[in-house]
């Protein structure tokens, strides 16, 4: 998406599909202005409408939203019904409140092409949820006199109402220049999340452990439940579920200290056994295995679980395939 997707989209008027009409309500008048922020969703995927309709819920008007598949508007509609589905610039036009939630990688060309062509309002409120990006991303706009906020939402989405359930509580990665922080926080707590401030510096840092953490442990999990399905386990997630919660909730409050298993105790001819196995059984999980077995060992032996000769039985084990 570039500045041409923008260019013959015109502007806030009376419009051929009614946007203009008195019965949408221009929001640049003040009769018709609510009496909360006129809020506009450009991407409607699996985050904006969620984000949208807790804005209503707390009492803010989505005026305007923009999706280009099928499924986004379906989407659109389920969470925002009655919603106008427009295009980006009139979605602009229409909006105190810009959500922008789109990918990644389509951020910086949608921002850059609202802006090149006149679409941003000074004092316009821009939004998005990107949490790889802070506010810098936004700079066009920023120029053009927009007020630039990053709210990512710690959380995996559906695109269904369930997603407004676990809104509540939910962390939000907060970037915003000074002057504005505590109006993002708001606009957080009103969604029903919880404000974390981070700082523009850091925001690739907190998306890198987010990323980490989660995506990767869909893998570990994924792994491990193939391991199972070959060792006979009919249900391996009735097996996983409750060790996999215990160990996650365990480590979440202490740490490193909640570690349990082989390399906590140093117990190198388990390891061994556990890649003889591995090996018959995968070609690519013992390479994550010895990559994770190592981590841990290292972790272990640097805040004192282990000592330096059950670490360096473990080390020798997981390098004995290198030599």
């Amino acid at each position: 998406m570039d500045s041409s997707d923008f260019a013959d989209s015109g502007e806030f008027a009376p419009l051929a599909d009614g946007l203009g009409d008195p019965a949408f309500g221009d929001p640049h008048d003040p009769g018709n202005r609510p009496a909360r922020l006129a809020v506009g969703v450009i991407g409607t995927g699996r985050v904006g409408p969620a984000l949208g309709a807790a804005l209503q819920l707390a009492g803010h008007t989505v005026v305007a939203a923009s999706g280009v598949s099928a499924t986004s508007r379906r989407r659109a509609d389920a969470l925002l019904p009655g919603v106008r589905i427009v295009t980006p610039p009139q979605v602009m036009a229409a909006a105190d409140l810009v959500l922008l939630t789109v990918p990644d990688d389509a951020l910086a060309d949608l921002v850059t092409g609202l802006a090149a062509t006149g679409a941003v309002r000074p004092g316009q409120l821009l939004v998005h949820t990107s949490g790889a990006h802070g506010v810098g991303i936004l700079e066009p706009a920023t120029r053009a006199g927009a007020l630039p906020l990053a709210l990512h939402p710690a959380m995996t989405f559906t695109g269904t109402s369930v997603d407004l359930d676990r809104l509540a509580g939910c962390p939000f990665g907060v970037t915003a220049p000074e002057e504005l922080r505590p109006v993002a926080e708001a606009l957080v707590v009103e969604m029903g999340g919880e404000p974390e401030w981070v700082p523009e510096e850091v925001r690739p840092l907190y998306h890198t452990a987010l990323a980490h953490g989660s995506n990767h442990l869909v893998t570990l999990v994924a792994q491990a439940m193939d391991l199972l399905r070959t060792a006979g386990v009919a249900e391996p997630g009735r097996l996983l579920g409750p060790l996999l919660g215990a160990a996650l909730d365990n480590s979440l409050r202490s740490g490193d200290a909640a570690l349990t298993g082989p390399v906590a105790r140093g117990d190198a001819g388990t390891v061994r056994r556990h890649l003889a196995q591995l090996s018959t059984v995968s070609p690519d999980i013992p390479a994550a295995y010895r990559a994770m077995a190592r981590a841990t060992a290292q972790r272990a032996l640097a805040n004192g679980t282990i000592d330096d000769a059950s670490a360096a039985a473990l080390l020798d084990v997981l390098n004995e395939e290198k030599r």
